[in-house]
């Protein structure tokens, strides 16, 4: 049988949430990025679902739109010869003069679909209205977005206003290109629940359909939904219009989510309060099923087999992505195409699966109800001056062509198979998987860092060993050979090193372990074909600049401990090319009683000032940003010099006020003075601070900051609760 197709798509959705919209387009740059076309087509991909959105092309009088955004790119996509499969709403409301319970909404979709297709009459493939049941859902039960109505009534007013319009828009489509075909989109989830509940995961199972069984023309009298339907105050002329007018999609598709499965439980006491809810009969919380289910997700290819059993038309999956780190969002897509291939081979017509979110998302991690400049990065990550391909990008190339991925840690079960899954009770017996694959290898894992990264890997499935310097002294060839040959890693993470910046002055183990530890390890890993990653400093720059420094910036090191830096960068790059090295700044972290950050707060807390310079520009690092940046970097096959700091240059003396008031102490405790005042045996430059030309993958200072304070005082509560 032949392969799958790859299909790929952008975030299109312009959310409207009182009278705020939020254009995703724009926030990722797609609006004003031609060229990203030519992004999606070296992917291999077949097709890609493209947004011409009606509130943006005549978001006015329809006479009045504006085809120009859409002409180029929907030409540059026949350059490539990819098929684009139109969305014409996504997620939104349309212009601001209608919304999903207007009455006119359906006419305005479909006046809108005649007018797209007279002006491209060339395009065949149609999404009128994206996954009409979630959007009813979400803006008219729910009530997260516009129109913001909270009651059964509106939603079903809302879902059949959808629909109508689908089968609307298909016809005047049809009209003009009478070939054209329906691809369909809806999120397949599933209900699952206590013995109590089964009544209701069955009505929400049955519910989930109801969008495709009414373009089908199947909801009469004998349809399981027909009685509520009536009950909740459809009229049965709509309900009869729709098996009058079927419209049944060409291909359907499937947006298959972690999240879409749910599990409902009456037992209320054993989950936090934000996830009661109930239906007039019964309360109950409504959970993510992977959170309690023992079995854990029935997954995409459950939700395949359930759609080809109950409809037997061409499938697709339409939407792949899991807003997480990035092996976990590798094994997600990889999963669902393996599960994809599988159901075809059973003879399922599974045609195609979509590498979503493309070039990433916004703020779905609050469902688009707030700005927070949370971002989840797609196969590319938008976070830098050019869109900058990740791990995914290799992913979706080969699949594309038909090739096995080899990347090391699809070797693993993702987290909704491992057993950190489960954060509550749980339901039946419970399955679950271990990491497994190729090791990184930690070197100096006693140290913060080390230790620091050793838990990522623990939280991230990803196998490692934690090598203090006894196990593996990275400045003795024979003990680095020794180490590769025994775990065989499939990349090391060197985090060893002399920290003591003052002591280095007169230290001869600075030059051993700064700089001839990173260079045999280079020279090892090179000769052994591992990824090699070790660390640098702000302090290999002189401090003349203005403005923080950037990675092609020219280093001018003021002490030994910056000189034993710059030699180790240059070593490694010289020997190992593709290396990731990476420059940070001032470390701070949650379990590190040693760290500036630490330091004041204990003297602060004790009522005792704290003196800092004011007169040295530093970029503080809070280590768990940090680990997952170097995680996510290195697992992208990134190499080469980059800076990660979190966003926020400041003083020592105004970073301790910070922290000041992020534990809700003092800010006038701390005493500003000029570096020269401390004494400090180590001249610094007046600007160690760090920004990157290549990427901004650090979230800022202060909220890192409040993370920090909450992390500190939880973990000094578990340490009361102990004694």
């Amino acid at each position: 049988m032949d392969n799958l197709e790859l299909w790929v798509g952008v975030e299109p959705t312009v959310s409207r949430v009182g009278d705020e919209t939020m254009d995703q387009l724009v926030l990722g740059g797609f609006d004003r990025r031609p060229h990203d076309i030519d992004r999606l087509a070296s992917t291999g991909a077949k097709a890609v679902r493209f947004p011409l959105l009606w509130e943006r092309t005549a978001p006015g009088d329809l006479a009045d739109a504006d085809w120009r955004w859409g002409a180029e790119r929907l030409a540059r996509l026949a350059g490539h010869g990819l098929e684009p499969i139109v969305g014409l709403v996504h997620h939104g409301s349309g212009p601001f003069h209608t919304h999903l319970l207007d009455p006119g909404f359906a006419d305005g979709v479909a006046a809108y679909a005649r007018a797209v297709a007279e002006r491209f009459p060339h395009l065949t493939m149609y999404t009128p209205v994206n996954e009409p049941l979630t959007t009813a859902r979400f803006s008219a039960l729910y009530g997260h977005w516009y129109p913001h109505a909270r009651d059964e009534a509106s939603f079903w007013r809302a879902l059949l206003h959808q629909l109508r319009a689908t089968v609307l828009a298909m016809a005047q489509i049809r009209k003009v290109n009478p070939g054209a075909r329906l691809v369909q989109t809806e999120d397949l989830g599933h209900t699952s629940s206590t013995p109590a509940l089964r009544y209701q995961a069955d009505f929400e199972n049955e519910r989930r359909w109801l969008s495709l069984d009414l373009l089908l023309g199947r909801v009469d009298e004998t349809h399981p939904l027909w009685g509520y339907l009536r009950w909740a105050g459809v009229d049965e002329r709509e309900l009869r219009w729709f098996a009058e007018h079927p419209c049944p999609p060409d291909i359907v598709g499937l947006n298959v989510y972690v999240t879409s499965e749910r599990f409902l439980d009456e037992r209320l006491h054993r989950y936090p309060p934000h996830t009661h809810g109930g239906n007039g009969r019964h309360r109950y919380a409504d959970v993510e099923a992977v959170r309690v289910r023992g079995e854990g997700l029935g997954g995409p290819g459950e939700r395949l087999r359930e759609a080809h059993a109950r409809y037997g038309l061409p499938l697709a999956i339409t939407e792949v992505h899991l807003g997480c780190t990035r092996e976990e969002q590798l094994r997600w897509l990889h999963e669902t195409w393996r599960a994809a291939q599988a159901v075809r081979q059973e003879g399922a017509d599974v045609r195609a699966v979509t590498a979503w979110a493309a070039l990433g998302a916004f703020e779905w991690n609050s469902l688009l109800t707030r700005r927070s400049g949370h971002y989840e990065s797609g196969l590319w990550d938008v976070q830098a001056p050019e869109p900058r391909p990740t791990a995914l990008f290799g992913l979706a190339r080969d699949l594309a062509a038909g090739r096995d991925p080899a990347h090391p840690v699809l070797r693993g079960p993702g987290w909704w198979r491992r057993g950190e899954r489960l954060i509550f009770p749980a339901h039946g017996p419970v399955r679950v998987e271990k990491p497994a694959g190729p090791p990184l290898l930690i070197t100096g894992g006693a140290g913060t860092l080390g230790r620091a990264l050793a838990r990522a890997c623990e939280g991230r499935g990803l196998p490692y060993r934690q090598l203090s310097r006894r196990d593996l002294d990275i400045a003795d060839p024979a003990s680095v050979e020794r180490a590769l040959d025994e775990h065989r890693p499939w990349a090391v993470l060197n985090t060893a090193g002399y920290v003591r910046v003052d002591d280095a002055e007169a230290d001869p183990r600075n030059e051993r372990e700064n700089a001839l530890g990173p260079r045999l390890l280079a020279r090892a890993c090179a000769q052994s074909g591992v990824r090699l990653l070790t660390f640098s400093s702000g302090l290999v720059f002189g401090g003349r600049k203005s403005q923080p420094y950037v990675e092609s910036d020219t280093p001018g090191p003021l002490n030994a401990y910056g000189r034993s830096k710059l030699a180790a960068e240059r070593a490694v790059l010289e020997t190992l090319p593709d290396a990731l090295v990476v420059r940070t700044g001032a470390l701070f972290g949650p379990r590190d009683g040693q760290n500036f950050a630490a330091h004041v707060r204990r003297e602060l807390r004790a009522g005792r000032p704290v003196r800092a310079a004011g007169d040295q520009i530093v970029s503080p690092t809070f280590v768990p940003d940090l680990t997952h940046g170097v995680l996510d970097l290195l697992i992208d096959g990134a190499g080469g010099l980059w800076h990660l700091a979190n966003a926020g240059a400041v003083s020592w003396a105004e970073f301790a006020r910070m922290i000041a008031r992020a534990c809700g102490l003092d800010p006038l405790l701390v005493e500003e003075v000029p570096g020269s005042a401390l004494g400090l045996p180590a001249p610094r430059p007046a600007s160690s601070a760090l920004a990157s030309e290549r990427g901004w993958l650090m979230p800022d200072l202060a909220p890192a900051l409040a993370r920090w304070s909450a992390d500190v005082e939880s973990a000094e509560r578990e340490m009361l609760a102990a004694d």
